[in-house]
């Protein structure tokens, strides 16, 4: 691989550090400012409930974009056109799903995890169901986390090739570091901070670079389409449907696997799902998550032009000879443009990004910890705020250590492929129990067990034995084979797998005492659900 090195200036990194350790200082030292200043758990879990909608849309909006799409997703436009044009508008679908679904419903039922609203709704065995759901819950912030981490190396390793032992653990444990200390001291009002300025930042720096490609282009969306396809080596074919996942049945299926784990996997992120509690009334949310979506399409929209422009500009063959995945495209393209100083704000944003996302994530983890398992589960209820604030914040830091640690040890692991394992997770567990539990009167705990469960493991096991881990070139292990599922991304099987393994377990056990009893108690969850009940201050 060709570093950016070749292209780029030591200045470039010199001046991202710099960049980045300011904004670094000067969010950590407002969300320290900003946080919980007394031993009330809603606080420390819900933030500042009294925000604007603006405000909390672009919380939303920070805690969800990670660098994948600032990365990725302009690299994937850059090396495969159409296809690539395409999964950034899954992205957006995706938070229709929330708002016309989720965000309501679960705002209304819910208190400070998602664990609240099953247990509202399925009371009698509402242990073994949190259970069930921080196991999940662990599962899909750990992967998510371990893939920022690494990507943290790997945005490192464009300006400095192959990274020794030492660069490596220090880069791993800094971002940690940072996420740890915005995570567990700053809480939900800690974390808000850095997501709204991450959003600020990702929203402006992606809009400037896209206006700059068009500028390039005198305002001209053929030019820039003709410039592309005449550079992509692939001419007009990069602008038709088909170049990466066209050709065979098997591609066609793994794409559409990948569109379907993403649209449905946002809608069962822990920490979108805890984003949403946050506002206080529903015309708060409503508000929030459609400056969410619009914010998010209009950073798809300008990663799309992004992508087109590094083609154009950059050409595809200095693309995929730097970094044959394509995340480099962006910062060639900021090269071309802007020299050192555009590249060091992209590269700076790049890192906010990680840094935001991670935070999101450890919180939601330190929650489902601490709320669920602890407080409800060990204590049974008993647990005081002080207690419980305690277990929060140190699940925060043992959250943040697992994922350091975890992070060494896979650095050198596809961090696309640990991100959509999450996306499937989320989607083959916990959606299919969110929307029984919304929206089924009959069903039971029984079943709530079998589609988290069952939904994690048949995503986990699919991924084993597929082409991302043996069998292929690009594979983790390359000279194995015992690859027997064709497709990269599982969703198109762990998906419905899920949802037929709620149905399952609820009809197999909807002659049993519990569960008519736990039908009967669907009345009032459904009135709360639809009318809403006092929150909690």
């Amino acid at each position: 691989m060709v570093t950016l090195s070749a292209n780029i200036d030591d200045r470039s990194l010199q001046l991202t550090f710099v960049l980045f350790l300011s904004v670094v200082v000067i969010t950590l030292f407002t969300a320290l400012l900003t946080a919980p200043q007394r031993d009330e758990i809603s606080e420390f879990y819900l933030g500042n409930r009294t925000m604007s909608p603006l405000r909390n849309g672009l919380a939303m909006c920070g805690d969800y974009l990670s660098a994948a799409t600032l990365l990725g997703s302009t690299g994937l436009v850059a090396l495969t056109g159409y296809d690539g044009l395409m999964y950034l508008g899954g992205t957006t679908v995706a938070w229709m799903m929330v708002m016309l679904l989720i965000a309501e419903p679960l705002h209304r039922t819910g208190k400070f995890t998602l664990g609240d609203t099953v247990a509202l709704r399925l009371p009698r065995q509402q242990r073994a169901v949190r259970v069930a759901l921080a196991v999940c819950i662990l599962a899909i912030t750990t992967l998510y986390l371990v893939a920022q981490l690494v990507g943290s190396v790997t945005l490192l390793t464009q300006f400095t090739g192959e990274p020794s032992a030492t660069t490596r653990t220090l880069c791993v444990v800094v971002i940690g570091t940072f996420v740890i200390l915005y995570a567990s001291l700053g809480g939900m009002p800690g974390a808000t901070v850095i997501q709204i300025i991450k959003a600020v930042m990702l929203v402006a720096g992606v809009l400037f670079t896209a206006g700059w490609v068009l500028h390039h282009y005198d305002w001209n969306p053929n030019a820039l389409l003709n410039a592309a396809a005449n550079h992509s080596g692939n001419g007009l074919q990069f602008l038709e449907p088909g170049l990466r996942y066209g050709g065979s049945t098997t591609n066609k299926l793994d794409f559409f696997s990948l569109e379907l784990a993403i649209v449905l996997g946002l809608a069962a992120l822990p920490h979108v799902l805890m984003r949403l509690l946050a506002p206080r009334e529903g015309s708060v949310l409503r508000s929030s998550v459609l400056w969410a979506v619009g914010l998010v399409g209009a950073v798809c929209f300008a990663a799309g032009i992004v992508g087109l422009g590094a083609t154009a500009v950059v050409g595809q063959d200095t693309i995929e000879s730097t970094d044959h995945s394509g995340n480099a495209a962006i910062l060639l393209l900021a090269q071309e443009l802007g020299g050192s100083v555009l590249t060091a704000l992209l590269t700076c944003l790049a890192y906010v990004t990680l840094l935001a996302v991670a935070v999101g994530l450890t919180l939601a983890a330190a929650s489902s910890l601490a709320h669920d398992l602890y407080a409800e589960v060990i204590r049974k209820g008993r647990a005081s705020q002080t207690e419980e604030l305690t277990v929060a914040r140190l699940s925060g830091v043992v959250i943040g250590v697992l994922g350091m640690l975890l992070a060494l040890v896979a650095w050198g692991a596809n961090t696309a492929t640990l991100a959509f394992l999450a996306f499937a997770i989320a989607a083959s567990a916990i959606l299919p129990t969110i929307v029984y539990t919304l929206f089924w009167r009959r069903f039971t705990a029984q079943g709530a067990l079998l589609s988290l469960y069952g939904g994690l493991i048949c995503s986990v096991v699919l991924v084993v034995f597929s082409p991302v881990v043996s069998s292929t070139p690009a594979s983790i292990y390359p000279e194995a084979d015992f690859a027997w599922f064709p497709l990269q991304n599982p969703g198109i099987v762990s998906i419905p797998a899920g949802f037929l393994l709620g149905w399952l377990g609820t009809v197999l056990n909807s002659r049993q005492e519990n569960a008519v009893q736990e039908s009967a108690t669907y009345a009032e969850f459904e009135e709360r659900m639809l009318v809403g009940a006092a929150t909690e201050e």
